[in-house]
C-alpha cells in the first residue's frame, strides 16, 4: 500500500507548471483559512457547478466550472464567474446536447491549468457549496491534482442533505435540484449550464440560510453539522 502512494506522489509532484503558474498557485496557497464560525450576515460563500463528459466519476471528464459569491446573505452577480476547460477531444455530441457546450467552445477553452488557477482565485479562502457535492467535489479536485499537482482538501457544503436537514417534512418528496427549486420557485435561466445552475443554488441557499438561523444554525461550521447530523440519521433508517 505505501508504494501505491509512492506512485501517487510522486506523479503528483512531476506536474510541470509555468513560473507564473507556480506564483499564482503559491499565493493561493499562502491565504489564511477562513471562519467557518463566521455570521451568515459577515460571510463570503462560493456556490459552484460542473459541467462534465459524462456521470462516471471513475472516467468522465470536469468540462466547466461555474460560480457565483454569496456575500452577506445576498448574491453578489458582479461575483459570478464561469470557465471551459479545454479539451484535446470533444465529448460525444449526446453529451453536448445536454450541457450545450460545443466540441469547438471545449477544443478552444482555456489551458485546463490556467482555467483552474482562475478559478482558485476567484474562490479565495471561501467555502464552498454545491447540490449534491460529491460529483463537483469529485471532478474539481482530480482536475486540481491532475492539471496542478494540487491535493484540494476545502471546505464543502451539500444542500441536497442540508435541505432535507432543515425541513424534514419534505425529505421524501423533494430530492433533486429542480424538486427544490421548483418548490420555492426558483428560475434556471439555462438548466445544464454551469453558472445557471450555480445561480439556481445559490437561490436555494438563500432560503436555506434564515431557515437555518430559525434552528439555531449561525454560520458554515452550524450548517455542516445540521448536514451531517441528517445523513447520520438517514443512514440509520
Amino acid at each position: 500500500m505505501s508504494g501505491f502512494f509512492d506512485r501517487l506522489r510522486r506523479r503528483w509532484s512531476d506536474v510541470e507548471l509555468l513560473p507564473v503558474q507556480q506564483q499564482r498557485l503559491a499565493a493561493w496557497r499562502s491565504q489564511q483559512d477562513e471562519d467557518l464560525r463566521r455570521p451568515f450576515a459577515e460571510a463570503r460563500y462560493v456556490v459552484v457547478d460542473v459541467e462534465s463528459t459524462g456521470l462516471n466519476l471513475q472516467k468522465d471528464r470536469l468540462i466547466a466550472i461555474g460560480a457565483v459569491a454569496v456575500v452577506g446573505g445576498r448574491i453578489d452577480l458582479a461575483q459570478s464567474f464561469e470557465v471551459i476547460l479545454r479539451q484535446d477531444q470533444a465529448s460525444s455530441r449526446a453529451n453536448i446536447l445536454i450541457h450545450g457546450i460545443s466540441g469547438e467552445a471545449q477544443r478552444e477553452g482555456l489551458m485546463p491549468a490556467d482555467a483552474l488557477l482562475d478559478f482558485l482565485e476567484f474562490m479565495g479562502a471561501s467555502p464552498l457549496i454545491a447540490f449534491h457535492v460529491t460529483f463537483d467535489r469529485t471532478l474539481i479536485a482530480r482536475a486540481l491534482r491532475d492539471h496542478l499537482g494540487l491535493n484540494f482538501s476545502h471546505p464543502w457544503l451539500d444542500l441536497a442533505y442540508l435541505m432535507p436537514g432543515i425541513l424534514p417534512q419534505w425529505r421524501h418528496k423533494y430530492r433533486s435540484l429542480d424538486d427544490w427549486t421548483s418548490h420555492f420557485e426558483i428560475g434556471n435561466f439555462s438548466r445544464h449550464s454551469a453558472l445557471a445552475d450555480a445561480l439556481a443554488t445559490a437561490q436555494l441557499l438563500l432560503v436555506a440560510l434564515p431557515l437555518a438561523k430559525d434552528a439555531h444554525s449561525k454560520h458554515y461550521r452550524s450548517l455542516q453539522d445540521l448536514e451531517q447530523s441528517y445523513c447520520w440519521a438517514t443512514q440509520q433508517n
